[in-house]
């Protein structure tokens, strides 16, 4: 820069404006801006502040920390750690706080997942069964008939000098021309009905001991029945049974619900314990396990439908038992010779479930007239009367009816249920009958 420069110009940071002034710069004049001295000592100084400032934060928790102590009387003590050994070093292992406790248990309880010891103690008393059955269509006047199988599940019960005594349901049976039961051992023996209850879905079958092998007899064991009405919700179970017909398989869960009423198509209901095992046809008749080896449902598929996954229905042990002790003391039946059938003489015509709503009369075989001097019109058989029950088994329909009666023949002596219309409405009246040969 040239020395003794003069500017001229206007001060814009001036109130008065529009006026000039000189500025004479002369740079020998100017004073030269001093050199910042170095401060050796200001980093420590942060340092000292910093650990002031951290020494009062600590105080002030310390204190309020101990004044919470005091209000609550807890103990924030840090506990003593113990060390594990371990490979190329130690490990902490963390200690519970002291003082501090959630909740208090007299003992343990463990609940596991693995039941493979009691369902190898429990398989022997379980079979597989097979049903051959005859199913009849009607189309246009005309009908047909197919040959089927229907496989379910039984759980043998009891055991005599004579007869091995299993325990199903009624929908496993019924209709049957024929029962196969296979048993641990993968040997078969054929069943015959000793009696069903249709309303609790339940059957009692037998199979003669002599018609087993040695080696089926040493395989085979009678189930241990429970108390369904200790049962729990949330208690774990197991179902076993003849899933889809493919053999015994087993199935895991828990009681989801107790007391579980269930209504069905034709207005009657039911109370069953409600489960998450899977049951699926075939299952019927096979047993719903405790954790203790013992019985305390039977599966049926036919509760509830199949449209639903995660639940499953059992009749309850408990309410099942006297009907499966009524049952067995019932004697076996065995089918008598085609066309020897015994015989009521009477006409008949089924009420269907349309009949039976739109006209009030209940669900079965309607007489419409008897016979003179038959077995029907001996025991009291009136026409108008609705045959509801034989010798115990539900009748639905003329099939049910001669479904029952292939197995009586002349000169059997039955019991025989009918609706009969008592001043206005459907009253049951039982009749004995003793059965006629066929014309």
């Amino acid at each position: 820069m040239y020395e003794n420069e003069i500017y001229s110009g206007d001060r814009t940071g001036d109130h008065t404006t529009g006026t000039h002034q000189n500025y004479q710069m002369n740079t020998g004049n100017i004073p030269q801006e001093p050199e910042k001295k170095k401060h050796s000592g200001g980093f420590g100084k942060k340092l000292l502040l910093c650990a002031c400032l951290g020494l009062c934060f600590g105080l002030f928790s310390g204190l309020g920390l101990y004044a919470v102590q005091q209000a609550t009387g807890l103990n924030f003590e840090r506990p003593v750690q113990e060390t594990n050994n371990v490979q190329g070093g130690t490990i902490p292992t963390p200690s519970p706080v002291s003082d501090v406790k959630l909740t208090t248990t007299d003992g343990t309880r463990i609940v596991t997942s693995d039941v493979s010891d009691m369902v190898e103690e429990v398989m022997p008393a379980m079979v597989s069964i097979v049903k051959d059955y005859t199913e009849t269509a009607n189309f246009w006047g005309r009908t047909y008939s197919e040959d089927r199988q229907g496989s379910g599940s039984g759980i043998i019960v009891a055991q005599s000098d004579t007869e091995l005594i299993l325990v199903t349901n009624h929908h496993v049976v019924d209709g049957a021309s024929k029962l196969t039961v296979t048993f641990i051992d993968g040997s078969t023996a054929e069943a015959q009905i000793k009696g069903s209850d249709a309303d609790m879905d339940l059957a009692v079958i037998a199979i003669s001991v002599d018609s087993l092998g040695e080696e089926t007899k040493n395989a085979i064991a009678v189930a241990r029945l429970g108390d369904s009405d200790a049962l729990r919700l949330g208690e774990q179970v197991v179902a076993i049974g003849n899933a889809l017909g493919y053999g015994q398989s087993v199935s895991g869960g828990w009681v989801s619900a107790l007391d579980r009423e269930v209504s069905f198509s034709d207005g009657s209901t039911g109370s069953f314990i409600q489960t998450d095992a899977a049951i699926n046809p075939g299952n019927s008749g096979g047993a719903l396990m405790n954790m203790n080896g013992e019985v305390i449902g039977i599966n049926s598929s036919k509760i509830g439908g199949e449209y639903v996954d995660g639940i499953g229905f059992a009749i309850p042990i408990s309410a099942a038992r006297p009907i499966i002790e009524n049952l067995m003391t019932k004697e076996t039946r065995f089918k008598v010779a085609e066309g020897e059938t015994g015989y009521m003489g009477i006409s008949l015509q089924t009420v269907t479930e349309e009949f039976s709503y739109l006209y009030g009369v209940p669900m079965g075989v309607l007489v419409l007239e008897t016979e003179e001097g038959s077995a029907a019109e001996s025991a009291g058989m009136l026409g108008g009367d609705v045959i509801v029950r034989f010798e115990g088994e539900k009748i639905t329909s003329y099939e049910d009816l001669q479904d029952v009666m292939q197995y009586y023949g002349p000169g059997s002596e039955v019991t025989i249920v009918v609706g009969r219309l008592l001043n206005g409405q459907y009253t049951n009246v039982e009749l004995s009958m003793t059965l006629g040969k066929r014309p």
